[in-house]
C-alpha cells in the first residue's frame, strides 16, 4: 500500500471506528511506523491518546495484536472500550477461569479476536504461548513499558522475559508505549524487548497548565502543618503523595479532622479496600486521596485539580509521573513539593534495598550451572536461600553480562556460564554497583529540582531530553523572581555526546550557571565545575 493510500486508510479507520477526527502530536507519526512494521517506543503524556495508535494500526494489519498490561482494571476498560466500537477483544487474566482463557486463545487462533489483552506473568503458561504462538500475531504492543526498566519507577520483574516472548512469536512488530521515560530508561526499554532497528518518538512532556512549586522546611512538624493547610485550602479533588504507609494514615486522619473527605491508599491494605477507596475517589465522594506510590497506574481523572508531595521522591522520573495526574482537562492545576533535607535519609535508605554482592550472585550462578536443564526462579530461590528482590538482581545482572538467559517461560538456563564463575559474579557484581551508583545520581537530580535557583519547568524538560530555552514564568522560582535566564560559556549543545576521561561517555543534560549536568552511561548523573570542563578539558565531544 503506498503511502498516500496508507494514510487515507487509517485516517478513515481513525473516524469511522474510533471517532477521532483530527491526530494529537505523535500519534500519526507512530501509527506509520507500526503500518510500516517499524519497532516503535512512542513517550506520549498520559491522556494524549497512546492506545488510539495501537488500535488504529491493528485494523490495518492482518493478525491479531496481543497487548500487555499490567493491571486487570486497565485492560478490562479497554476491552470495554473496544467492544463498544464493534471490535472483537478479549482479556486473559487471574480472574478467569482455565475454560474462559482457552476459549479466548482458541478465539486469537481462528482469526475472531482483533485484540488479545494479557497480564504478563500469563505467559508462565506453556499451552498459553503455544496457543499464541499459532495465533500468529502481527503486533505486540507493551503498554506501561518503564516496567520493563529497573531505571524506571515501576519496575516489575515479570516484564524482563517480554523479549523472550516475543521472539518466541516470530518477532512480530514491537509497539512499546509509556507516559514518561528519561534517556537511560528508554535505552533499556529497548535492549531489553529486543527492539530491532528502533524508532522513538518523544513528544508533549511540557504540563503548561501545572504550576510546579517547592516549599522547605527546617522541621517535620512544620512540614506536616503546612501540608494540611495547604490541603485544606486547595481547590478539590487532589491527591497527596507520602513515603509510608503510616504517613498516608496519619496525614487522611489528620484531614478529615480538618473537615476534609480524605482516605488512605497503600499497599498494606486489602485489594477490595483500596478498590473501594479508588472508585469513590473517581466518583468524587473523596476529595482527596493520600497515597503510597501504590496509588497510580490506572488512574485516568481528568479533574485533579492538585498533586501535593509530603516528601521528596526516589527520581524526577516518578515526580513527574505523579504530577502529571493533575490537570488532565487543561484546566490549571498544582504540583507541590514539601521538602526537607533530612527526608533524603530515607529515600537513601529504600534505595540501598536489593542489594547484592558478588558472593551472592556467585550463589546463583553456581546453582544454574548445577542443572542440567533450565531452573524455575522459585526453585533457585528455595535452593539459595536469597529473598526475591536480591534473586530478581541477581538474575538480571547476570543476564545483563552474558552469562544466563531467561526463557519465555521464566526459566532461567546459561549461556556462557563457566565451570568456576567467580569472575563472572565479579562482573556482574560491578554492574550492580554501577546500578546503584546510577540510582544514587537520580536521587541526586531530585535534590536538585527541590534546591533549585532557576526554572523548575526548564529543569523537568531537560531530565527528559527536552529543550526549554526561556523561563516558564509558571513556577514558585518564577514567581518569586529568582530565575535568570542562563547566561556564559556553554561549550557542548543540549543533549550533546561527551566523553570524560575517567567517567566514559554521556548525554549533556542541562546548564547551571557555572556547572554542566552531564548523564554519563555508566554511572549516572554527575555536575561538573564549567572552569574545569573548559580550563582542563576534562570533555570532549565523543
Amino acid at each position: 500500500m503506498g503511502r498516500t493510500r496508507q494514510d487515507a486508510a487509517f485516517a478513515r479507520v481513525a473516524r469511522e471506528s474510533f471517532g477521532y477526527g483530527t491526530f494529537r502530536p505523535g500519534q500519526e507519526e507512530a501509527i506509520v511506523g507500526v503500518l510500516d512494521g517499524r519497532d516503535s517506543l512512542v513517550i506520549l503524556p498520559t491522556g494524549s491518546g497512546k492506545s488510539a495508535i495501537y488500535q488504529i494500526a491493528a485494523l490495518l494489519l492482518d493478525g491479531p495484536t496481543v497487548v500487555v498490561s499490567p493491571l486487570i482494571a486497565l485492560q478490562r476498560d479497554q476491552v470495554e472500550g473496544l467492544e463498544a466500537q464493534g471490535v472483537e477483544a478479549a482479556e486473559i487474566n487471574s480472574t478467569h477461569s482455565a475454560s474462559e482463557r482457552e476459549a479466548s486463545l482458541d478465539d486469537a487462533a481462528r482469526g475472531r479476536l482483533e485484540f488479545l489483552f494479557l497480564a504478563p506473568e500469563q505467559f508462565n503458561n506453556a499451552e498459553t504461548l503455544a496457543q499464541l504462538r499459532a495465533a500468529r500475531p502481527s503486533l505486540f504492543v507493551v503498554d506501561e513499558a518503564h516496567c520493563v526498566s529497573e531505571w524506571g519507577h515501576d519496575f516489575r520483574p515479570d516484564y524482563l522475559r517480554l523479549g523472550a516472548i516475543i521472539e518466541e512469536l516470530g518477532h512480530p512488530t514491537i509497539l512499546a508505549l509509556t507516559a514518561t521515560a528519561a534517556p537511560p530508561v528508554r535505552d533499556e526499554i529497548i535492549a531489553r524487548l529486543g527492539m530491532r532497528d528502533a524508532r522513538t518518538i518523544v513528544r508533549g512532556f511540557d504540563r503548561p497548565n501545572i504550576h510546579l512549586g517547592v516549599e522547605r522546611h527546617e522541621t517535620a512538624e512544620r512540614q506536616r502543618r503546612a501540608l494540611i493547610e495547604r490541603v485544606v485550602e486547595a481547590e478539590k479533588p487532589g491527591i497527596v503523595y507520602a513515603a509510608t504507609r503510616r504517613d498516608t494514615e496519619e496525614i487522611a486522619a489528620t484531614l478529615q479532622e480538618r473537615g476534609v473527605k480524605a482516605a488512605a491508599y497503600h499497599a498494606g491494605m486489602k485489594p477490595s479496600a483500596r478498590g473501594e477507596t479508588q472508585d469513590a475517589f473517581m466518583r468524587d465522594e473523596i476529595a482527596v486521596v493520600v497515597a503510597t506510590v501504590a496509588f497510580g497506574l490506572g488512574i485516568d481523572k481528568s479533574n485533579v485539580r492538585f498533586v501535593f508531595h509530603a516528601a521528596i521522591s526516589d527520581a524526577i522520573d516518578s515526580y513527574y509521573q505523579e504530577i502529571g495526574r493533575a490537570g488532565r482537562d487543561g484546566a490549571p492545576a498544582r504540583a507541590l513539593l514539601f521538602y526537607r533535607q533530612e527526608d533524603l535519609g530515607l529515600r537513601r535508605f529504600f534505595a540501598a534495598g536489593g542489594q547484592v554482592d558478588a558472593d551472592q550472585i556467585e550463589q546463583v550462578a553456581r546453582a544454574v550451572h548445577e542443572h542440567d536443564a533450565p531452573i524455575d526462579p522459585r526453585d533457585l530461590r528455595d535452593e539459595t536461600g536469597l529473598s526475591q528482590s536480591k534473586l530478581t538482581t541477581a538474575i538480571s545482572r547476570l543476564q545483563d553480562v552474558g552469562a544466563i538467559e531467561l526463557q519465555p517461560s521464566g526459566t532461567v538456563v546459561p549461556l556462557d556460564l563457566p565451570d568456576d564463575p567467580t569472575e563472572v559474579a565479579r562482573e556482574a557484581a560491578q554492574a550492580q554497583a554501577n546500578y546503584k551508583d546510577f540510582e544514587r545520581s537520580r536521587l541526586e537530580m531530585m535534590r536538585g529540582y527541590a534546591e533549585l535557583r532557576g526554572c523548575r519547568r526548564q529543569y523537568l524538560l531537560n531530565y527528559f531530553g527536552e529543550d526549554y530555552p526561556e523561563p516558564c514564568g509558571y513556577c514558585s522560582n518564577c514567581d518569586a523572581g529568582i530565575v535568570a535566564e542562563q547566561e556564559g560559556a556553554q561549550p557542548f549543545p543540549l543533549n550533546a555526546r561527551v566523553r570524560h576521561r575517567s567517567l566514559g561517555e554521556g548525554l549533556v543534560m542541562r546548564y547551571e550557571g557555572d556547572k554542566i549536568v552531564v548523564l554519563f552511561d555508566e554511572v549516572g548523573y554527575k555536575t561538573l565545575a564549567l572552569s574545569l570542563v573548559t580550563g582542563e578539558g576534562l570533555l570532549e565531544a565523543a
